[in-house]
């Protein structure tokens, strides 16, 4: 039981983060044109000053777009702050981002206090010779302990914590002005003013953890990477794989370098700062080989594993398995979303998913060999690709080191899955037993399952909704409802009651349930389903 809490615990902070992650995309799309398109290198080299040489109108534009991208990213932890105080908060979400963003700057400001008072900030702002390099950094504008996306997620729990204790709370007649919401942001203020004296005193122990564990990756070299690329897979079914990554991409866990003359740590902000720095001649493969490897199975290697679903599908399914495959392949490659082709398998065939997480792990260790410093927003599919690798040039990411590793694993999924497929007679898309309870008829079948209809069709929609609520049991089952890039994450009462035939016919690829936790995936078009699923339930409950 306390192991299913945990789990619900972890699912809810994972969920939390996607909302952070949600707006990088656009920031690295700001940054990687703005910053590509204003490198003055780039432009002379092929004569471009007159179109975007310094003071022309494009340059002006591009380098807006560039600042405004780089302002994201340096604000990541106050993002986090506010996204994971939402993403964690039951009720009147609004009230803690509020409370979330008043209790970051309140912390920081009580870190700085103690910083000046013990004279490890200097009347000058300057820091103290004895303080060691890097541990002091400049956030959101006040000086304070390096804490990176770590201070963010603190202060979005304990907000959260405090949000969903007291949002009920009731006063004395006389101060019942402040009771409800309102006592939200005056506790959190109260509260992180000492969270931030003791922070002074406990992060640089937690810090120093932080950059050990981060070194003893990095000294484990490319089997380290092997290693990290395994876990990360691994956890894919759970839907932790956001609360594993997440420290090697944005903190000191991930490592630490100089760049433009600030020391900057985790392997994405590493990346995103060469990015911005014109003197960059190759982006650090240390840094990006948290996420290089993903192009080389995500654009290549998967689809190829879909091509050999597609082949040993039986004569009479394959024009269904096809409509199936080809859209899940297609998602993998542009946009590197892998779900709705690993849970065509995963269930079914765990065998095949264990082979994923190994060539997985591989392509990460074997990018990292290859000096492949390819960096990413969200996920290795193609559109990323084309902005920081190809766009980027190959003297400073190597990319097309990609292409033939890319097609050496297209042929190594596809011979490997085929292989197992007809030797174990595994029941993959397409090889279903003629009496399965759940068949699509069509294509088409498929894609109105997938939630792709039109959204304008709204008793169809209505239709899946319904589906969906009695697949979890019925709306009174249903405790609470939120979403990440591909699952629909819920909790329930009673996860008896959850009804997994149901789910699949409201286009579910595949269910995980552990405790009252129930994650249902349905691919990149599942905050449609979230939306509308929450209308329907506060409307029904």
């Amino acid at each position: 039981m306390k192991d299913s809490k945990f789990f619900g615990i972890l699912q809810r902070v994972g969920r939390s983060f996607m909302l952070p992650v949600a707006v990088l995309p656009v920031a690295g799309l700001l940054l990687g044109v703005g910053a590509s398109f204003t490198n003055q290198t780039t432009i002379k080299q092929y004569g471009l000053e007159g179109i975007l040489g310094a003071g022309t109108f494009l340059n002006t534009i591009l380098t807006v777009m560039s600042n405004a991208g780089s302002a994201i990213f340096g604000t990541l932890p106050l993002i986090f702050a506010v996204g994971v105080a939402i993403g964690m908060a039951q009720k009147e979400k609004e009230v803690a981002a509020l409370s979330a963003m008043i209790a970051f700057f309140v912390m920081h400001t009580s870190i700085n206090a103690m910083l000046v008072t013990h004279n490890k900030i200097l009347a000058d702002g300057t820091v103290a010779k004895d303080v060691l390099e890097g541990t002091i950094t400049t956030t959101v504008g006040i000086q304070s302990l390096e804490m990176g996306v770590f201070g963010g997620i603190i202060v979005g729990l304990g907000v959260s914590y405090l949000h969903n204790k007291f949002y009920k709370i009731q006063l004395p007649n006389a101060l019942s002005f402040f009771g409800g919401s309102r006592f939200i942001p005056i506790i959190s203020t109260i509260v992180f003013v000492f969270v931030g004296i003791i922070m002074y005193y406990v992060w640089p122990t937690i810090q120093s953890g932080i950059y050990e564990a981060g070194s003893l990756v990095t000294k484990t070299g490319v089997f380290g990477t092997f290693i990290f690329g395994i876990i990360k897979r691994a956890l894919i079914p759970f839907g932790l794989h956001h609360v594993f990554y997440m420290p090697f991409w944005q903190t000191g866990l991930g490592g630490s370098l100089e760049v433009a003359g600030k020391l900057v740590q985790g392997g994405q902000n590493i990346f995103f700062a060469q990015l911005a720095d014109p003197n960059t001649t190759h982006f650090s493969a240390d840094a990006t080989r948290y996420f290089s490897g993903e192009f080389i199975f995500m654009i290549f290697g998967l689809p190829g594993a879909a091509l050999a679903m597609y082949h040993t599908a039986k004569d009479n399914k394959k024009k269904v398995a096809g409509g199936l495959l080809l859209s899940a392949a297609l998602t993998s490659m542009l946009t590197g979303i892998t779900e709705p082709i690993e849970f065509s398998f995963l269930f079914v065939a765990p065998i095949l998913f264990v082979v994923q997480v190994i060539l997985a792990g591989a392509a990460y260790m074997i990018a990292h060999v290859l000096n492949i410093a390819v960096g990413l927003t969200f996920s290795g599919g193609f559109l990323d690709l084309f902005l920081f690798g190809i766009l980027q040039g190959n003297s400073k990411t190597s990319w097309l080191y990609i292409i033939p590793v890319g097609i050496a694993y297209f042929f190594l999924y596809y011979f490997i899955f085929r292989f197992l497929i007809t030797k174990l007679n595994l029941k993959t898309p397409g090889r279903e037993d003629d009496n399965d309870d759940v068949k699509l008829h069509s294509k088409q079948d498929y894609l109105d399952k997938q939630g792709n209809t039109n959204n304008n069709n709204k008793s169809e929609a209505s239709n899946q909704i319904t589906l969906v609520a009695e697949g979890l049991g019925g709306i009174n089952n249903i405790t609470d409802v939120d979403a990440c890039a591909t699952r629909l994450r819920t909790t329930v009462k009673d996860p008896d009651l959850v009804n997994e035939d149901i789910l699949k016919q409201s286009g579910s690829l595949g269910v995980v349930k552990v405790g009252n936790g129930v994650q249902v995936i349905y691919g990149p078009k599942v905050s449609v389903i979230k939306t509308e699923l929450e209308d329907y339930w506060e409307n029904n409950k």
